[in-house]
Parts: structure tokens; C-alpha cells; sequence
């Protein structure tokens, strides 16, 4: 993929990201949120790894804090997540070939994504 202005859409951030997790010299940083998850969900390190290998970007990117950055939602099932789909917040840098992961997440799970609310039964 010749390097284009981000944000992408989702077809050319999925190509990208799958160019940046194969390149040699890739690194891969973690927020702490993000190991917290991973431990939670009893995914490891390979399945990130391969989620940014295989995974697509079904989604429009969104603007990260850091200004000219994005962040983009990839997800696919994986080897050790027992044919569940799985969604890691991503923030890609083609130039650098790095990739942090924000957070990773069940698809089907809804109820303990950031930003929702969960309803309390009385």
C-alpha cells in the first residue's frame, strides 16, 4: 500500500494495518487498559497479533487525543478466542510501522464497552 493521508476508510485502514502487523520492524505498544482486557478475556499476545494480520476495519475511524492520529476499530476471531469475534481499538502509524492498542473487546458483548450504560434492574 502506497502511504495515504489518514484518516482512512475502512477498506484502505485494513489493508494498512495488515501491512504494518507484517512488516518486520514492526512494534506494538499496549495501554495499560488494553493488558488489563487481554488478562480478563483469557486472550494473549498472539491473538493480537493475529487479529492485525487477518482482521478488518468494518468502521469509519475516529480522531484519537493526540492530534493527527486515528484510532480504528479491527476485529475477527482468532485461534484462542473459541470462535468468537474480538475488536481491538487500534491507533496505527504507517510511518514508524507501530501500532498501540487501546483496548480489546468481545464483539457480542456490548454491556462492558466503554461508553455504554449499563441498565439496572430493580
Amino acid at each position: 500500500m502506497s502511504q495515504k493521508v489518514e484518516p482512512w476508510n475502512p477498506t484502505e485502514a485494513t489493508y494498512a494495518i495488515r501491512e504494518i502487523a507484517q512488516h518486520p520492524a514492526l512494534s506494538v505498544a499496549y495501554k495499560v487498559h488494553a493488558t488489563q482486557r487481554l488478562i480478563e478475556r483469557g486472550l494473549i499476545v498472539s491473538d493480537i497479533l493475529y487479529l492485525m494480520k487477518n482482521g478488518f476495519v468494518l468502521k469509519d475511524a475516529k480522531p484519537a487525543t493526540k492530534n493527527g492520529y486515528f484510532k480504528y476499530n479491527i476485529e475477527c476471531s482468532t485461534p484462542n478466542s473459541n470462535g468468537r469475534q474480538i475488536c481491538a481499538v487500534v491507533i496505527p502509524n504507517f510511518n514508524s510501522m507501530t501500532i498501540k492498542i487501546v483496548t480489546v473487546f468481545w464483539v457480542d458483548e456490548t454491556d462492558n464497552r466503554s461508553g455504554t450504560l449499563m441498565e439496572v434492574q430493580k
